[in-house]
Parts: structure tokens; sequence; C-alpha cells
């Protein structure tokens, strides 16, 4: 009979614990669900043709807030246009407040006006998507600084048209960057050739220490020039144990950043598996505000 009594107060006990874990799982989630967690929808660019507004609306259930675009085409989005954009990620909860847009192709001094042109356009179509940011992804490694010094006019160029229309421009670096060019490493060229007011860079933390560079440092010594940073890891954020991403975040916060995006290029799970888990990571780690 006491053996009985035991085992219903166990019990008893057990389902108030029980009770409790549940109670305090969705505490947790509560205090981490408004966590401004941003994902740059190239980590799904296998999943999102022909299925923008689904793929869309299972962003907003994972929890990620803010979104990068990386699909512009002839004044759309994903297909769509810049409002229809907005209106359908708004309703979901999210912004855009960033977009990748590669630009009108190869850039010379005789293409400049026709440049100028294209990027007018880009920068009216993402200030109605919502977006405050547009960002080049990439570009050709020049072979002298002189050719270098060309494009970062150009960068401060176009920065002058984006700003008319309300955005910051900048640019997303790869480990490639962080070449020297000349004896000078090309990514410190292009932030002391271009104006902090016109340009700024995304600073992509894995690419940085995949380079040998230190993400941390860069933060510190340029601070106010990364207000945009891409978190990412080999894979799923924190699968590899091998990105430090606490002190990385505090940097940033340090130095004024505005939006963080998650980037998942490779895969252990689907796409989606893989961003859920890295968005879980992160709305999981304290240093994330």
């Amino acid at each position: 009979m006491q053996a009985k009594n035991h085992r219903r107060e166990f019990l008893k006990k057990a389902g108030l614990l029980t009770i409790s874990g549940l109670a305090f799982s969705h505490m947790l989630q509560a205090d981490t669900v408004n966590k401004p967690i941003g994902l740059q929808l190239y980590s799904l660019r296998e999943d999102i043709p022909g299925n923008t507004e689904s793929i869309l609306e299972k962003v907003a259930e994972i929890g990620y807030k803010n979104l990068e675009a990386a699909n512009y085409d002839n004044g759309k989005i994903y297909g769509m246009t810049p409002q229809e954009m907005r209106k359908k990620v708004t309703s979901l909860g999210m912004r855009m407040s960033s977009a990748h847009v590669g630009g009108p192709g190869d850039y010379s001094k005789e293409s400049h006006q026709k440049a100028i042109d294209w990027w007018k356009k880009a920068a009216k179509d993402h200030a109605e998507a919502g977006a405050t940011h547009i960002i080049k992804p990439s570009m050709p490694i020049p072979s002298t600084l002189d050719e270098l010094k060309i494009w970062c006019d150009y960068y401060n160029a176009v920065g002058k048209v984006t700003k008319e229309e309300g955005l910051m421009f900048g640019f997303h670096n790869h480990s490639r960057e962080f070449e020297e060019v000349e004896g000078k490493v090309m990514y410190d060229v292009m932030l002391q050739n271009t104006d902090s007011d016109l340009f700024c860079m995304e600073l992509d933390v894995y690419w940085c220490q995949q380079a040998g560079k230190d993400p941390v440092k860069y933060l510190q010594e340029y601070k106010g020039r990364f207000p945009l940073l891409h978190i990412k890891d080999e894979k799923e954020i924190g699968a590899s144990g091998k990105m430090n991403f606490e002190p990385i975040f505090k940097a940033a916060y340090a130095q004024g950043m505005e939006d963080f995006f998650v980037e998942v290029e490779k895969y252990n799970y689907s796409p989606l598996e893989s961003v859920q888990r890295s968005h879980e990571y992160l709305a999981n780690a304290s240093y994330v505000k």
C-alpha cells in the first residue's frame, strides 16, 4: 500500500514536472521567437523556383524575421513585382531588408552611364520592396591597384544613386577578396578607398575566416562599415564547431550591426531543415539579441 502511494506521488510529481517543462519550453520559445534572425534566401535556391509564396510561408513558420533576396530579373524579385513581394513578406510578419543584386554585367569606364542607369532602376525596385540595403555579391578580381580603384570609384557612384532611393549600397565578400593585389589586401583597399556614407561591407564571417583572417579584427578596425553580416558555417550554423560566433556577434553589435543573415550553402539535411536548425542554434544563443 505504501509503495502504491509512493508511486502515485511520483507520478503526480512527474506530471507536474512535465507540465512545468512544457511551460518552460513555451517561455523559452517566447523569448527567442522575436529575435531578428535573418535568412539569405539563396539558402533555399533549389526550393524557391515555382514555389516562392509557399517557401516564404515556411520561412516565416520557422521564425525568421528578416530576409535577404538573391533573385532580381527584369524588375521582378523571385518572379514577383516589388510591391507583390513586399505585401507577401509583410503579411507573414517579416521584412525584406536587403537584396543581393549582381548588376548589369562587366563594368568599364565606357559602360559607366549605362551601368548607373541600371542601378537606378534596381534601387527604385528594391526600395519599393521595402529594402534598406542593396548588396553586390561578387566581382572580378583586379590585377592592379589602379584597376581596383576604378571599381571603388564605381561603387561610390552607385552608392550615390542608391542613396537617393534611401538604400545603402554595399559588397559581400568571399575568401578571394582577402588576397593581395600588388602587395595590398584587396578587401582593405576597398574599405580605404570608398566613402562610408555611400558604401558598406556585408562581412561574410565564414569566408573571411576561410581566407585566414579574423572577422573580429575587421569589425573592430573598421567600425561602422559593417551594417550587415552573413552568418555562415561549413553547413548548418554551429555544425562544424570551427566558427566561434559569440565574439563575432559582440564585435558586430559594438560597431553598429543592423541586420544579419543566415546563409547555408551546403547541407547535412534538406535545405529547409538546414535553415531551421540554423535558426534554432542562433535563437538559443544568449549572445544573439
